[in-house]
């Protein structure tokens, strides 16, 4: 029996034994990924003078990689199973899975600040001289991987998220959908917290490592096949 594996966006807590994930499974894997990579600036002539150094291509990071992808959505074949698995789509359609989604684009705990600045604001429209009801800490960005295959397991930031709801039930609940999706992959300070986030990033990199050096064989089997005799 074939099978074949989906790509899964996965915002966790600090550790995986905290509050539940949020997991979105892609339901049909997006036909492209699309990869850049930024390239840092080497260092100026003039910093490398005033530092007594004179590497002319050094660099102060390594490159930034970016990728975009576009997922698609569709409750189609769920509405058409009339079982238990349809109860869902039929209630919200796939609003769920949208969702799930944003909130991945929100700092976590963001509701919590919403509902206090919600009361300031009351409290300001009413007269209220009193202090606010809560400070307002800086916000920690959701932590995310993107797993695409076991070869790729990595920390991302998402940077834009466009969505096209493109059909709707007789409740206005979307039921088909086209989300654009652009991810930055994450980098890491010495002194993080993040052991998963850095954990994934260090297994990905060890496996591009490997396949490195598969290359290498490959290609020197290529050359030595191409050398006339």
């Amino acid at each position: 029996m074939s099978f074949y594996l989906r790509g899964v966006l996965v915002e966790y807590g600090t550790d995986m034994l905290g509050p539940l994930p949020n997991v979105v499974v892609f339901q049909f894997n997006p036909e492209q990924l699309q990869r850049s990579l930024e390239l840092p600036s080497s260092a100026s002539a003039e910093d490398r003078e005033n530092r007594g150094q004179r590497e002319p291509h050094q660099v102060s990071s390594v490159p930034t990689e970016t990728i975009r992808l576009t997922a698609h959505f569709d409750a189609s074949d769920d509405l058409g199973q009339n079982d238990a698995s349809s109860a869902m789509p039929r209630l919200f359609g796939i609003g769920p899975q949208l969702i799930a989604l944003e909130k991945m684009t929100y700092p976590s705990g963001a509701g919590g600040g919403a509902i206090g600045a919600a009361i300031d604001a009351i409290g300001d429209a009413l007269g209220d001289d009193s202090e606010p009801s809560q400070p307002r800490p800086r916000e920690q960005a959701p932590r995310i991987l993107f797993i695409w295959g076991p070869n790729r397991v990595l920390p991302v930031e998402v940077r834009s998220m466009s969505i096209t709801e493109k059909k709707f039930d007789p409740f206005l609940n979307p039921v088909q959908a086209e989300v654009q999706i652009g991810l930055a992959i994450a980098s890491f300070p010495e002194n993080s917290d993040d052991v998963i986030g850095k954990g994934a990033l260090d297994y990905t990199n060890t496996v591009k490592e490997a396949q490195v050096a598969l290359n290498l064989v490959r290609s020197v089997e290529l050359a030595i096949e191409t050398i006339p005799f």
